[in-house]
Order: C-alpha cells, then sequence, then structure tokens
C-alpha cells in the first residue's frame, strides 16, 4: 500500500487520491486511506511516499530507444556552431574507439553554424580516414558520410538516387557524402551495434529516472531482438511497445505479427512508415515552396500509390499503420490514403509528427480517428525555423488546442535522441510554448496552448490510447496496471516553470520500484 501523498488518477472527474493498494502487477484500490487499508488487508507493507505528487507513469509516444542509447556514448554535435569544432568533436571520438568501429552519433545542425555551411565528406576523411563515419542531422534526416562508410553502402559516382532520396553531388558528380532521405537507408543497415542489449539495460534506468514507464520504440528489428532477450532474462524494467520498420513489413506479416500481439512489457506496434523528411533538412513535403527557394517543395519521400498499397496491406494483415508527416503535403496525402483505405477495426492509425498541416485537414484527422503523435519540444526548438522558411504559409502549426477542439486525440513523446527524452520539458512546451527561456514572451502561437491536465493526459492516456492500451495503462484505477511515478512537484498546482524543473523521486512499472531517487 502507498500513502500520504497527492494521487492525481488521470480521470479529471475525480479529486487526487491519498493512498493505493497494489496486488502484484495491478491496483486493487485508489482513494481515501482508510477504504484503502481495508482493502489492502492488515498484513499490506506499507510504503510512506512522504507528501509526494503522483501521476500516472509518463508514455512516450515516438522515441528510438536504440539511438537513444548509443547516443550516451557517441559523438554528440547539437551544441557546435562551426564546421572545425564538429571536426574536432569527431577527432576526439575516434581516437577511443577500435579499428573498423562504426562512429556513432552527430545530430549537427548546419543552420547555425558560423558560417553556415554544408559540410562534406572529405571534411570528414580530414580527421577520420579509416573508421567509418555516418553522422544523421538533427533531424535525423540528412546523413554526413565519410568515404568509408560510402564505400562499404556501395555509394558512389554511379548509383542513382532512390525514390524519395538525394545523394547530393559535386560538380564532377561525385557523391558529397551528404545523402538526403532514403539515399541514407543503406547506411542504416550496416550501423549496428554488437552491444545493443548492453546499451538498452543501461539505457532504461535513464528513461525510469525521467519517470517514463512505457515507450513506443521506433527503431529496427535489432531492437525488438534487443528488447526481447530482455524480457527473456527478466530485465526489463520499462514497457515497450514496437513498431515494425516498412521494409519488414512483409517479413512482420509473415511471422503472423499482429498488432497489440505480446505481453504487457512487449507488444508489437504499428509498421512504421515515411511520407516525407523534416524542417530542419529542407525536405518536409510542402504544399508551396519554402521561403527563399522557388520550386523546392521538399520530398515525397513514399508516393501516394505507394501510401496506399502499404496501407491496405498492413490494415489487412492487422497491423496498424503509423506514418511520418511533417510538411502539410504530406499529411494532406497520408490522410487522403487512410481515407482510401478505410477504417478498420481495432486499428488505430497514427501520423506521427503531423507539424504542419492545412487547416481544414484537422477535422479530416478526427473524422476518420487518426492519432496525431506528436513532440512538443519540436515545437519550441523550430520556432525560428518556422517562421524563416514557412513565412507566409497559411498553416495549422502544432496545433494541438486546435485538435483536441475538433476531437482529434493527441499522444506526446520526444523523439529522442533528436530530442531530450525528458517529458517534463514537453509538458513545459505544450502549455506555454516558448523556450526554457521563456522565450517568446507570451508563447509562440499562444492560441495552441494546452493545459497541464490535457497536456498530462497526452502524455499518458494518449499515448496508451494512441497504442491501443488505454484499456491496461494511462490512468490510475483498480485493475490497472500499477504503473505511477512520484515527483517533487505538483503539476497541477505548480508553474510551468517548476514543472520544468521536476525531479523524479519513484518510478513503479507492474506494482515494483525500478528507480528510485537517492
Amino acid at each position: 500500500m502507498y500513502r500520504n501523498a497527492a494521487i492525481y488518477t488521470g480521470d479529471s472527474g475525480t479529486p487526487p487520491a491519498q493512498a493505493m493498494a497494489v496486488d502484484g502487477e495491478l491496483l486493487l484500490a485508489v482513494g481515501g486511506e482508510a477504504e484503502v487499508r481495508e482493502a489492502a488487508g492488515a498484513g499490506a507493507e506499507l510504503i510512506d511516499l512522504e507528501g509526494a505528487a503522483v501521476i500516472p507513469g509518463l508514455y512516450d509516444a515516438h522515441i528510438h530507444t536504440a539511438q537513444y542509447a548509443q547516443s550516451l556514448d557517441a559523438v554528440d554535435l547539437r551544441d557546435v556552431r562551426s564546421l572545425d569544432d564538429a571536426l574536432a568533436k569527431v577527432a576526439a571520438h575516434a581516437a577511443r574507439l577500435r579499428p573498423g568501429a562504426w562512429l556513432f552519433g552527430g545530430r549537427w545542425n548546419s543552420n547555425t553554424w558560423d558560417p553556415p555551411t554544408q559540410p562534406d565528406r572529405y571534411a570528414l576523411d580530414s580527421v577520420c580516414p579509416e573508421l567509418p563515419v555516418a553522422l544523421p542531422s538533427v533531424d535525423g534526416h540528412t546523413v554526413w558520410a565519410n568515404s568509408a562508410a560510402l564505400r562499404l553502402a556501395g555509394i558512389d559516382a554511379n548509383t542513382p538516387d532512390p525514390v524519395g532520396g538525394e545523394i547530393v553531388r559535386d560538380a564532377d558528380g561525385e557523391p558529397t557524402g551528404i545523402l538526403r532521405e532514403s539515399a541514407s537507408y543503406p547506411l542504416r543497415g550496416l550501423m549496428v551495434s554488437p552491444d545493443l542489449r548492453d546499451l538498452l539495460r543501461a539505457a532504461q534506468e535513464e528513461l525510469l529516472a525521467l519517470g517514463l514507464t512505457s515507450v513506443h520504440d521506433i527503431d529496427g528489428e535489432d531492437c525488438r531482438a534487443a528488447y526481447l532477450e530482455l524480457h527473456d532474462a527478466g530485465e526489463l524494467k520499462l514497457r515497450v511497445h514496437k513498431s515494425i520498420p516498412m521494409i519488414h513489413l512483409e517479413a512482420a506479416i509473415a511471422e503472423g505479427r499482429r498488432t497489440g500481439q505480446g505481453d504487457d512489457w512487449v507488444r508489437t506496434g504499428p509498421v512504421k512508415i515515411f511520407s516525407d523528411g523534416a524542417l530542419g533538412s529542407h525536405t518536409c513535403h510542402m504544399s508551396e515552396s519554402f521561403a527563399g527557394e522557388q520550386g523546392n517543395v521538399g520530398i515525397a519521400v513514399t508516393p501516394y500509390e505507394d501510401l496506399v498499397r502499404l496501407f491496405a496491406r498492413a490494415s489487412g494483415a492487422g497491423i496498424a499503420v503509423a506514418t511520418h508527416a511533417i510538411g502539410d503535403r504530406a499529411a494532406h496525402l497520408v490522410i487522403d490514403a487512410y481515407e482510401a483505405v478505410g477504417r478498420a477495426a481495432g486499428l488505430r492509425h497514427r501520423i506521427e509528427h503531423a507539424q504542419h498541416l492545412r487547416p481544414g485537414d484537422l477535422a479530416r484527422m478526427a473524422r476518420l480517428g487518426i492519432v496525431a503523435s506528436m513532440q512538443p519540444v519540436h515545437c519550441t526548438s523550430d520556432i525560428d525555423l518556422v517562421d524563416s522558411l514557412l513565412a507566409g504559409h497559411e498553416l495549422a502549426s502544432y496545433a494541438w488546442r486546435g485538435m483536441l477542439n475538433v476531437g482529434v486525440a493527441l499522444a506526446f513523446g520526444s523523439d529522442a535522441p533528436v530530442e531530450h527524452p525528458n517529458p517534463f520539458a514537453a509538458l513545459y512546451a505544450a502549455v506555454t510554448r516558448t523556450r526554457t527561456d521563456g522565450t517568446p514572451a507570451g508563447g509562440w502561437q499562444p492560441e495552441q496552448r494546452l493545459s497541464m491536465a490535457e497536456a498530462i493526459t497526452a502524455h499518458t492516456l494518449g499515448a496508451a490510447y494512441a497504442a491501443g492500451e488505454d484499456d491496461r495503462k494511462g490512468v490510475l484505477a483498480p485493475g490497472k496496471l500499477a504503473d505511477f511515478i512520484a515527483v517533487d512537484t505538483d503539476p497541477y498546482r505548480e508553474s510551468p516553470d517548476a514543472v520544468l524543473r521536476t525531479n523524479v523521486m519513484t518510478t513503479v512499472v507492474g506494482g515494483e520500484v525500478r528507480w528510485q531517487r537517492i
């Protein structure tokens, strides 16, 4: 029995409870201390939460946990402000690696470099001529590779651009080392970490410390295999809803995988499909050209006809679809494709990111039951980029309020390691629409702000709903999974600034304390 806490159950119609009784992995009773004591029985173990606030365990609806795990010991280029600084960091990291190892990391943003410049393979070759290097940009949609990596991937002057991608070339037709969208896919199959199970075991501790009790992982089959190994070994402490990469869809169907299959620790999720690129890489698919780039409307990574075919194939096999769409044209085509295929009983299709939409498409999403899987910190990270690249476009951008108003289900996440996985930063961004320094004053497009209760719901029950797991988690009620966190800040009563600085004190998953602040 957990007592002495302000327990917010996630049910907006009920006041905070005082205590909870847990039996095994499930909640037995939630309410006043006397009634919970009676339900728990005289022999129940008492755990004093010392006046903490308690909320349902936070659920990240879109996170790349394998990439995040690798990033914990990889070169991090987020904060570098010039090409020279980036190369110095790469060189220092390369010196620590064994011969033949891939150099992981990246997350560079040449838009912020002084001077802004598109890097090339020759620069990487100058500091790392032998180890293969492939560094995703901050949005993950452009990869900067050296010559060794290009050779291993078989990319040279004679390699044609793939559908939905671009091999950037110099005046002589030679690859520069910049690969956009699907052109980088050959490298993904090569960049496999041999110790992913160990990395994920360590990374789950970081995520539990942030208050995450469930994740919807968007990485590959190697990540799925590593999680299943951790589960079989009894070492998994975090619940995983595991997506299927598009390139493995046919194999997954042949194996009989279906969305929702599995147990409360590892379940099969949707197939992940890319419709377009990203704003930072100037590859999200827009209806109008980017400002100052006449004719550039981004990249349709998966053509519309293929979207319809893939959606129908997956849905017919009992697999939900989660489609990446950032630009308004991409989202419009994805909605068209979902409508063409029709709704399938028991499947909740999603748009991942849904950052920039045609205003009229919000109601279409609601009507078709399409979930908006969004990452609030992307909004505050991209303010300057949106204002510069999308100036003059008529858009509903990061339209959380507009979506809720018309009945679109919201599921919040981080897209880590693109952003940090801290869910309290996401709650702050959703409520304020400001950067952590408080700018812009009053929030960017403040009419789209959410209340703290709405933001928490999107990061708990909303994420569970998107995964088809809302019957098991997302609220604290008898019969639900005993997944909850105790925090040192009351998010319903204290300021957004205080919530941003929240410390998690205890993380409970399945009725067991999985992490505790010392």
